[in-house]
């Protein structure tokens, strides 16, 4: 088939769609379309692919977009959850609830917001991507994604059991940290006002604690009142350890707050599991002035191993980081000079001549705020009297201090020699 172009006298030519043909040795032509009503970028497109050429015309220029939706980042995030199978962990048996939630974790990722904006989101009037298409959830609303969330907590320990199942075994390490969560609203019976991890100071909190695999897997969560301190969540996630999961022989690692000398002696040796955490800087200082640690030898290297009787059939590590310890004595620097920045005025306020600030309590509460605020008391040694502020450095507290700049201690009580998995955790 080819276009033909026939003149036509005066009148524009006749395009016709034409076939050659054999009949009788003889070659012959037939029409079988008149295309001369046609635009002309149609009939050149038409009569490139004929010759199997590429048509010009543009892709882009051969339909009109009427909408269109993201649809990259939806494919990604809910195809790798589908490779990990998180559906099968949601729940065995499609369901609309399922997707629901599938539908909140991938909205999560690629575009965190409320439940109502979420559902939004995936109505299909305001829908923000492909997502309420991809998973036929182009009609629901925020209602619909609370009573998912309820569906799906009822489902919680099982999720948690095959998780637990999946990532975890015995003779490995499992990662424990607690944080909070701010909301609004008086409804909640765990909401409390406590200390603000997330830096959302004066509002009612809750506290929740993850419990995670060697490589960072969320095996399981548990919510507590939101002024519930980090040591009195450590004994729920050792029952839920050995009850639930079964499992016998595991190292727990917490940071210095979490995994105090306390609940070590109280929950985690009659518990028989092994930990790893860390001291705090006075148990350091105190390991220093002990002589059981000797900062000279970090002069050689940045790590070493110590054992200590207050620390019986424990392990201690060393370890020395000059970068940190350059970023310590650079902020410590910066804090003790915005401390006298600010003190110096208070000085200044109980000589100058007119209104003199005057009384030891007055002095003594608006320097408090001062050194409450920078957490430099220890570093100054102070004067107040009824009519005069005085202050200077403690250069000999400085001192001691920057001594252990950079300088952390591990404690475990694995063996040198045990079988828990410790490559994972770097």
């Amino acid at each position: 088939m080819y276009v033909a172009r026939v003149p036509n006298r005066g009148s524009p030519p006749a395009i016709l769609l034409r076939q050659s043909y054999r009949e009788g040795g003889k070659v012959k032509n037939r029409t079988l379309a008149n295309l001369s009503r046609w635009p002309e970028d149609k009939v050149d497109a038409l009569s490139r692919v004929l010759k199997g050429l590429p048509p010009r015309l543009e892709l882009a220029e051969a339909f009109e977009i009427t909408r269109s939706l993201p649809h990259g980042h939806v494919a990604a995030v809910a195809g790798t959850a589908r490779r990990l199978g998180v559906e099968e962990l949601i729940h065995p048996a499609p369901s609309r609830w399922r997707d629901l939630v599938v539908a909140m974790l991938v909205a999560a990722v690629i575009d965190p917001g409320s439940k109502l904006a979420t559902a939004r989101g995936l109505r299909a009037e305001t829908a923000t991507s492909s997502l309420g298409a991809l998973l036929g959830l182009s009609s629901c609303d925020e209602d619909d994604l609370y009573a998912a969330m309820d569906w799906v907590l009822a489902r919680k320990d099982a999720i948690e059991h095959a998780l637990a199942a999946r990532h975890l075994n015995n003779g490995t390490l499992v990662l424990y940290d607690v944080s909070s969560a701010a909301f609004e609203g008086h409804s909640c019976p765990l909401g409390k006002i406590g200390h603000a991890r997330d830096g959302v100071k004066g509002r009612a909190q809750i506290v929740y604690g993850l419990l995670c695999s060697p490589a960072g897997i969320p095996i399981a969560i548990e919510v507590f009142e939101g002024n519930t301190a980090d040591p009195k969540t450590l004994a729920v996630q050792i029952d839920k350890l050995k009850g639930r999961f079964g499992l016998t022989r595991v190292a727990l690692v917490g940071d210095r707050g979490m995994l105090t000398s306390a609940r070590i002696d109280t929950e985690l040796r009659p518990a028989h599991l092994d930990w790893i955490s860390a001291l705090r800087a006075p148990q350091i200082k105190a390991l220093v002035e002990d002589g059981a640690l000797q900062l000279s030898l970090f002069d050689q290297q940045d790590l070493l191993e110590i054992t200590h009787p207050d620390y019986p059939g424990e392990r201690l590590m060393c370890c020395h980081n000059p970068v940190l310890a350059d970023e310590r004595a650079r902020k410590r620097h910066e804090l003790l000079a915005a401390t006298e920045k600010e003190l110096q005025p208070i000085a200044e306020a109980t000589s100058r001549q007119k209104r003199p600030l005057r009384g030891r309590d007055k002095i003594a509460l608006r320097v408090g705020k001062v050194i409450n605020h920078h957490k430099m008391a220890k570093h100054f040694h102070l004067e107040i009297t009824d009519e005069a502020l005085s202050f200077s450095r403690n250069e000999e507290s400085i001192a001691a201090e920057a001594a252990l700049d950079g300088i952390y201690v591990l404690r475990t009580s694995l063996p040198a020699n045990g079988t828990v998995t410790l490559g994972a955790c770097r």
